[in-house]
């Protein structure tokens, strides 16, 4: 296939473009009008100029077969400024409008888009048991997710199926949440945080790779997918699991009232919520994982 890659730089679009050329498939990074194109022709496929302002994409997407949309600004990096919050919204919501519109425009459109979404789409939910047909929640994230949604699932009325892949906590050793997850406990100084009976919806790269593909290539994957691990587990045994992973102690717990002092609303968001999120629409389809064993995915990764 030819595939279109949004966020192809980041960790996700990196190892998944990597994965996608080493399966035989053409990959095309779609990059914006700023970007130096000549420096990234060979590196995880060739570049394509896109102009989300226009809708506008290079003569090399023609004749793409599919889409993966994956761009958008981190969403722990600096605390949710009114300036960053709009940033967050922005990079995902009317990038992604953009993306659809460039596809209204070609005489020839893919057969399938696959648009990168998250669990925050949920909420904080406590101890409910959360599948891809649960209610959305009524927070931030949940907002940014139900319009990022939104704008991606208009494909369909183009004839484009359309796959949501809302993505989990993503453990991977070269970037992403893991590295600063991991960091205090490398000092001795890890702990649950807050109560620890938070649940956490896990997966690892190579299962949100491999889930991607999958999607891309199974004509039966259609709405949203949770891509998350079968064994969600609470904050305190996570905790304990990467500190046994590193051979240290995980005596240190973080109180609420210190993450919401140093992150603001951030830490409500991203650490102290509770998403017990299942993957019912891949095990339906039978995606088998790779990695459904918290401390035996910890080990391979920090090895």
């Amino acid at each position: 296939m030819k595939i279109l890659v949004t966020g192809s730089t980041g960790l996700v679009g990196a190892a998944l473009t990597d994965e996608l050329k080493r399966a035989g498939h053409t990959v095309c990074r779609l990059v914006r009008p700023e970007t130096n194109v000549a420096a990234l022709q060979g590196s995880h496929g060739f570049a394509v100029k896109w102009d989300p302002a226009t809708g506008e994409l290079g003569a090399a997407a023609v004749g793409a077969d599919a889409v993966v949309n994956l761009g958008g600004a981190s969403i722990a990096e600096g605390r949710w400024t009114a300036e960053r919050k709009r940033l967050l919204r922005t990079s995902r919501v009317d990038t992604t409008r953009a993306l659809v519109t460039s596809l209204t425009k070609m005489a020839a459109r893919p057969r399938v888009l696959v648009s990168a979404s998250a669990i925050g789409y949920y909420g904080s939910r406590g101890d409910e048991e959360l599948r891809e047909d649960s209610s959305a929640g009524n927070d931030f994230l949940s907002a940014i997710a139900k319009e990022w949604e939104a704008e991606a699932s208009k494909a369909e009325v183009l004839g484009i199926r359309v796959v949501i892949a809302r993505f989990g906590v993503i453990l991977a050793k070269q970037g992403g949440a893991f590295p600063k997850m991991a960091r205090p406990f490398r000092f001795g100084v890890g702990g649950q945080i807050g109560s620890g009976r938070q649940w956490m919806s896990w997966v690892t790269l190579g299962d949100v790779v491999a889930i991607l593909k999958f999607c891309l290539e199974n004509g039966a994957a259609r709405g949203a997918v949770n891509v998350v691990s079968p064994r969600p587990v609470r904050n305190a045994e996570f905790t304990s699991a990467l500190a046994k992973a590193l051979h240290r102690p995980a005596l240190f717990p973080a109180p609420p009232f210190a993450l919401r002092l140093a992150l603001g609303e951030m830490a409500d968001a991203l650490l102290l919520s509770s998403q017990r999120v299942v993957p019912a629409q891949l095990e339906k389809l039978g995606y088998r994982f790779l990695d459904s064993d918290l401390q035996t995915a910890l080990s391979a990764i920090l090895t």
